[in-house]
């Protein structure tokens, strides 16, 4: 099968003979043609359908029917063939950016059967660019910096532009930068589109940010190319190109000369230009202030030089100072020559101030003897008024400081007294602070600490550091040492403690004992033999004298105990009591303490015994399921039956109250008072009493629990002037069911279990 292109000798012709003509044949029927079964067609847009090329066989298919077929790529869509003719047609826009290029297949069928008359042939379709894609920035729009004062030429940045049409094919691709706006400042190289410094001498103090437009345009800048712009915002970053400035030449202040050390007194301030670590200075004093009075620095959020007081004023001293500061920059550039820097002048003019006066110095240390008789001058303070007019002061004692009130001292002349004795011994030091207040303005006061040391007299004798309890061995040997003795002093002397001992004198020829000085201010007790025995004598005690150096000396009696003991033959003590001795039949210390522990078990027992012996004979119990009133009298003989009356006296029954109606009780002392119950008035002839008896003696002999005893005594009275009223139930006008026994709980426990007696009585009543 021949593939059939259009021919382009006529377009070749065309193009010699003129260019406009041969854009008008372009619109008409595009180009086409082929090299090796590729169609090459330009990419369009139009809407109409253009020829891309035509097939034609060269077999003899006589008088079959025959239709063309295309397969591949776009085949139906993008392509479209005429079965009848073989002419094949784009049919949609072809982009070259979206495909390139197309393969595809043709083949001649029967048109009755589709039966293949040759094999198929493939071709393929290329689709050639042309310039319709402009240059885009895509990472636009841009920022960028450059220090101020940048020579020309300086690299700002770069900016890229990219264009979709194919770079290989004629200059669709190929870009050309320019500048449209930022000129005269800055300039861009038309290839490599690097922005660059067009200007000398840009100072970012005149102006900080540019705006440059920057524009790309693709067939190599020439007449009907396609461009883009973007738009680069340069900033001009600080370089340190200007020196502080003072805003004044002179500044003048007015310090009250009472201003405390390290406050403020006046701010100065050295302007620059520039903007962060480039606008910062340190001030400095670099004349007139010799004395190191003040001292200036820098507020880190104000940059403020701030004037402060390093040392006091004094008004009546010096009144006025004329001082230089300066302010350097803390950053300077190496090209500069060194830091940018500037003076201004400062006048400080020292106001007067009423000053509180002025101790001669700020603490006094003075000393007194103790035991110093009352009104002793202790020493004395000095203070004056520092003011011109010069002020009268007066002298105290802050009290708080002296709160015994052991010292006075002169309102007028600061003499320090003393008002009361002292000891060293209880307190070495006293501090006190004295305060002087001006006459004129005692709102002016002054403190001085005054500290008052006590100086030692040998007042305190000697006596033993401890108490001392020797104890001596029965086979210790003559000349053995039994203790070693010192002593102590609560008196400090300058030239130390030197202690003298010694016997008492009755005690000079002791035939027992003897001392021997250890040269150390401590003594050796000595036994004088060997015959000490505990039988004979336990304990021994020894008087010594021990005396000081102080003047006048000072001496004590101390008397030192010495147990004898007996001991092992090491020497070490094993026993300092008698036992031995109390015990001759031998018995051992444990042994002693078995018997005294049976004995006492014993004791115990027998103890044990005669108390259950008490409980068992006791005659009263009171039953838990009987009524209180009732006392039941246990015997341990049989009654006499009914015949007995002398076991049941009805008298006791009568009370001599009972006619009132109230009943009072005196064994019980209730938190809470009611009113009485209304009792129930006796006949003359004992009728109640009869009945309750009988109900009693009825309850007893059908209650299988009761005790089978004869005799029982009921007591209804029960005593006078209670204030909780009677009790019983005797002789008061309403039910015991009617009562409400609760109250007696609020009463405390020992009233708790009455109630709960009364609740089981209601209870089984009910029953």
């Amino acid at each position: 099968m021949n593939l059939d292109y259009c021919d382009i000798s006529e377009l070749q012709r065309t193009v010699a003979s003129g260019l406009g003509e041969g854009q008008r044949l372009l619109s008409r029927a595009k180009r086409g043609w082929v090299w090796n079964q590729m169609f090459v067609l330009e990419e369009f847009s139009g809407p109409d359908p253009i020829l891309v090329g035509r097939l034609h066989t060269d077999l003899d298919v006589g008088s079959k029917n025959i239709k063309y077929v295309l397969a591949g790529e776009g085949a139906g869509t993008i392509f479209a063939i005429n079965e009848l003719t073989g002419d094949i047609h784009a049919m949609k826009r072809l982009d070259r950016e979206e495909k390139a290029e197309y393969t595809l297949t043709a083949q001649v069928v029967n048109a009755d059967t589709d039966e293949p008359l040759e094999p198929p042939s493939e071709f393929i379709i290329k689709v050639q660019d042309i310039n319709d894609n402009p240059p885009q920035f895509i990472e636009g729009p841009y920022r960028a910096s450059v220090p101020e004062m940048s020579p020309v030429g300086t690299p700002v940045t770069r900016v890229t532009a990219t264009d979709a049409d194919d770079p290989v094919y004629g200059n669709s691709a190929k870009l050309v930068y320019s500048i449209l706006e930022g000129q005269p400042y800055f300039s861009v190289d038309p290839n490599s589109a690097t922005i660059k410094i067009a200007l000398h001498g840009m100072d970012r103090e005149m102006r900080e940010e540019y705006l440059v437009v920057i524009q790309a345009k693709d067939m190599g800048g020439h007449m009907g190319g396609l461009s883009g712009t973007t738009t680069v915002t340069i900033t001009l970053t600080d370089i340190n190109d200007n020196p502080p400035k003072f805003s004044k030449s002179l500044y003048e202040f007015i310090i009250p000369e009472d201003l405390p050390t390290g406050k403020m007194g006046g701010k100065v301030k050295a302007n620059d230009r520039d903007i962060g670590e480039n606008a910062k200075s340190t001030y400095s004093v670099i004349e007139g202030n010799d004395q190191g009075v003040f001292e200036i620095v820098t507020d880190p959020q104000t940059q403020e030089g701030l004037l402060r007081l390093k040392k006091p004023l004094d008004y009546e001293s010096k009144r006025a100072y004329t001082l230089k500061v300066e302010a350097t920059n803390v950053r300077f550039e190496p090209s500069s020559g060194g830091p940018f820097k500037d003076t201004a002048t400062v006048k400080i003019v020292v106001e007067d101030a009423d000053e509180p006066p002025v101790f001669s110095k700020p603490m006094y240390s003075l000393e007194v003897n103790e035991n110093a008789p009352i009104n002793t001058v202790i020493g004395t303070v000095n203070a004056r008024d520092p003011d011109s007019t010069g002020s009268s002061v007066r002298y105290f004692i802050d009290r708080h400081t002296d709160l015994e009130r052991q010292f006075n001292i002169n309102v007028d002349d600061g003499k320090i007294t003393l008002a009361k004795p002292l000891d060293r011994e209880t307190d070495m030091w006293h501090n006190i602070t004295v305060t002087a207040t001006e006459v004129r303005n005692h709102s002016q006061i002054s403190r001085a600490i005054v500290a008052i040391r006590v100086m030692d007299i040998n007042d305190n004798a000697p006596e033993f550091a401890t108490e001392y309890e020797a104890f001596l061995c029965e086979n210790g040997k003559p000349g053995q040492v039994i203790q070693t003795v010192s002593a102590v002093d609560k008196d400090d002397p300058i030239q130390g403690h030197y202690f003298d001992y010694r016997l008492v004198p009755e005690m000079l020829n002791n035939p027992n004992f003897t001392i021997k000085n250890n040269q150390d201010n401590s003594i050796s007790v000595l036994a004088k033999h060997d015959t000490f025995r505990r039988q004979k004598q336990e304990m021994y005690f020894l008087p010594i004298i021990v005396t000081d150096n102080g003047n006048p000396p000072m001496s004590s009696t101390n008397t030192l105990t010495i147990r004898v003991c007996g001991c092992s033959k090491d020497g070490i003590v094993q026993s300092c009591n008698v036992e031995a001795y109390v015990l001759p039949i031998g018995l051992s210390m444990g042994a002693l303490i078995a018997i005294l522990a049976c004995i006492i078990l014993l004791l115990v027992i027998v103890v044990l015994f005669v108390t259950l012996r008490r409980h068992k004979n006791e005659p009263l119990i009171i039953k838990d399921d009987e009524d209180v009133r009732e006392n039941i009298i246990r015997y341990d003989d049989e009654g006499g039956g009914e015949e007995d009356t002398e076991a049941f006296d009805i008298a006791t029954l009568q009370n001599p109250d009972g006619i009132n109606g109230y009943l009072p009780r005196k064994d019980i002392k209730p938190d809470l008072q009611f009113m009485p119950r209304a009792g129930q008035h006796s006949g003359p002839n004992g009728v109640d009493v009869d009945e309750f008896i009988n109900v009693r003696l009825h309850e007893a002999d059908n209650d299988p629990t009761a005790p089978p005893y004869d005799s029982i005594q009921i007591y209804g009275y029960e005593g006078r002037g209670s204030i909780a009223g009677s009790l019983s139930s005797l002789e008061t006008a309403s039910s015991d069911s009617d009562q409400n026994y609760d109250y007696l709980r609020e009463w405390g426990p020992r009233f708790r279990r009455l109630g709960e007696l009364y609740s089981v009585g209601e209870s089984d009543r009910e029953t």
